[in-house]
């Protein structure tokens, strides 16, 4: 081939000769798009940081939301909060919600106020006795073995106790009609006051928890109570024994 053949330029379509690109303007085109690499990897490099801060807010309020289960939950906090209200139940019938539980009845307190049914049909009130010393016995059940003899020597002494101005009143939570068959059975003559609510047994704390042949239960609380003529509590007697328990009562109301 000849240095004029191999000089002359192939001719496009349109006839005209197309130039071979030259050195020079090739390798713009390649700098060029090196350079417009380079900042795209800038750019690129400068959003890391802040995306990985976006990220890291955006998952933030999540852990936030994240809270322990509440300690009622647990079956420790459930347990004790049965035995919570089993406690206030034993205490005063209901679950006591208030931060401190009342004080139980001591001696030099006031006696607390009452009025029930009793015996005959008639109702007796803590009024009623205004000026005069009263004796409270309070009683499980009518006519069981230990109550039975209670009242008995109660009725025994009734006209010593008068003597000495003090009056004698039976409690239990009975109704009125096993009261009056009770009094009737045995020849009673101190009148029998009927609690079928346990207002006056548990303002008195003659209410409480017992245990009988390994079971437990709530019931009355075999005790006694002396008030004075000033009305208020003078001595208590809990856990009573049966056996020589109104001879004592009596010696202590003829020396207040």
């Amino acid at each position: 081939m000849s240095k004029k053949t191999r000089k002359k330029s192939p001719k496009s379509r349109s006839g005209k000769a197309t130039r071979a690109p030259s050195k020079t303007s090739a390798k713009k085109p390649a700098a060029t798009t090196r350079k417009a690499t380079a900042k795209k990897s800038v750019k690129r490099a400068a959003k890391k940081p802040r995306d990985a801060a976006a990220r890291a807010s955006h998952k933030a309020p999540s852990k936030k939301l994240k809270s322990p289960a509440p300690a009622e939950s647990t079956p420790r906090a459930a347990a004790e909060s049965k035995a919570t209200a089993a406690t206030a139940r034993i205490a005063g019938g209901n679950p006591d919600t208030s931060p401190t539980r009342k004080a139980a009845l001591a001696e030099g307190d006031r006696a607390p106020a009452f009025r029930l049914p009793r015996d005959g049909g008639e109702a007796v009130s803590l009024a009623d006795f205004s000026g005069r010393k009263l004796v409270l016995f309070f009683y499980p059940r009518a006519d069981t073995p230990g109550c039975t003899k209670e009242a008995i020597d109660f009725t025994r002494l009734a006209d010593t106790f008068a003597a000495s101005q003090t009056a004698v009143l039976g409690v239990s939570a009975d109704p009125i009609k096993a009261q009056e068959a009770f009094r009737d059975k045995h020849q009673l003559s101190v009148p029998l006051v009927s609690d079928e609510t346990h207002e006056m047994l548990e303002a008195y704390g003659a209410w409480g928890e017992k245990s009988m042949y390994g079971r437990t239960f709530l019931g009355i609380l075999r005790t006694t109570v002396l008030i004075g003529a000033d009305g208020r509590i003078a001595r208590i007697w809990r856990h009573v024994k049966v056996d020589g328990h109104a001879d004592d009562v009596l010696a202590a109301a003829q020396a207040l």
